[in-house]
């Protein structure tokens, strides 16, 4: 069947709802994935301003080519590559009308025969079987997205641990621990190559994380991201946590602001911004009304780029349910933690997430008696 995206029309072989494009021996349109891809145009709309000399686009994993084809129709010089025979005759056929190529080939082998400037991973699952040659096949900016959230948020720990690499814990702010895991993997992976990878847009939403990293040939540089890994030590009784920068942590025995042994530790994740504030606002400029998702991707967007940097988010409700306190509404909750002097912002992926530097016993007395 035909159906219109973005102002742009394909050809899809059928319709069904999930976190990825398609399991890895089938291929059909994901509309859920729909959000993913308006804001990849925008995206790519901000980056060629960004950066004028980038023309080139490789859609690694290409599945029905519908992201493929839309960059096309931007003006990027595409290839859609797939080891799927007929997704690439799909995306073939999808092309036709806007340029651009889809070649039978494994994105692994292909990335390590030639140079793209901006390249798309988008697996089923973890996308880290790919890192090592989209880093060394992409120029400027490689986009990636990760679906196996129960193991970058350390749900399903060992596999966690086995795939990023990492130390990743299951806490209330899930969302961003296993974006950070994900973001801090892929930097460690740049940097072996003497490359810097930095995120300059980046988002979790439902089922999957996606991060955009603009890659610089620079070993210098590439130490100055390493710089930004560090860990996350969190107490599971009073939910207060705090993060530390460096290859080694400092785990505390027990919780310094409660007594509690409950620490558990994060780590090496990302502590760094996971977006540059100007370029996100540029990217919610370039969302446009023909998206399906513009006011999904515009209030993303837009919170994305108001975010503070800190590390981890709490959840409101599950500090009012500590404190056996009726909780109220957001907005009042964030304006008074910033009436009362503390930095304070909503979090992008949930309605009750926010972000602050506030301890949480601070933010008790700010909201409401202290007791």
């Amino acid at each position: 069947m035909e159906i219109t995206e973005g102002g742009v029309a394909v050809e899809v072989e059928g319709a069904r709802d999930g976190a990825s494009e398609g399991r890895a021996d089938e291929v059909f349109y994901n509309p859920e994935m729909e959000l993913n891809r308006d804001v990849t145009v925008a995206v790519l709309r901000a980056y060629a301003e960004r950066e004028p000399r980038a023309e080139t686009y490789l859609d690694a994993m290409a599945a029905s080519g519908v992201r493929a084809t839309r960059a096309a129709a931007e003006g990027w010089d595409v290839t859609a590559a797939d080891v799927d025979e007929d997704a690439v005759a799909l995306a073939e056929r999808n092309l036709a009308d806007y340029g651009g190529e889809a070649l039978h080939r494994d994105a692994n082998a292909l990335l390590h025969e030639g140079f793209y400037d901006v390249v798309d991973v988008d697996p089923y699952g973890s996308p880290m079987p790919f890192v090592d040659a989209a880093v060394a096949g992409t120029r400027n900016l490689l986009c990636v997205t990760a679906t196996d959230t129960a193991p970058l948020c350390g749900a399903h720990f060992e596999s966690g641990v086995r795939r990023y690499d990492t130390t990743p814990r299951n806490t209330e702010y899930h969302p961003e621990m296993g974006l950070r895991v994900l973001i801090g993997a892929l930097v460690r992976r740049a940097a072996t190559r003497d490359k810097a990878a930095v995120p300059i847009c980046s988002h979790v939403s439902r089922h999957y994380a996606r991060t955009y990293l603009e890659l610089e040939a620079n070993a210098t540089e590439a130490n100055a991201t390493l710089e930004r890994l560090g860990f996350v030590h969190h107490c599971q009784d009073c939910l207060e946590r705090d993060h530390e920068f460096g290859r080694l942590p400092d785990v505390p025995e027990d919780c310094p602001y409660c007594g509690s042994s409950r620490v558990v530790t994060a780590g090496p994740i990302w502590l760094g911004p996971i977006a540059d504030t100007d370029f996100v606002d540029r990217v919610a400029s370039a969302v446009t009304d023909d998206m399906g998702e513009a006011k999904r991707a515009r209030k993303l967007l837009d919170t994305v780029a108001g975010e503070l940097d800190s590390p981890t988010h709490y959840d409101q409700h599950r500090l009012y349910k500590l404190w056996s306190r009726p909780a109220i509404g957001m907005d009042e909750f964030v304006e008074t933690l910033r009436e009362r002097g503390f930095s304070a912002s909503r979090a992008h992926y949930s309605g009750t997430a926010f972000k602050t530097d506030a301890t949480v016993a601070e933010m008790r007395e700010a909201t409401g008696d202290g007791d």
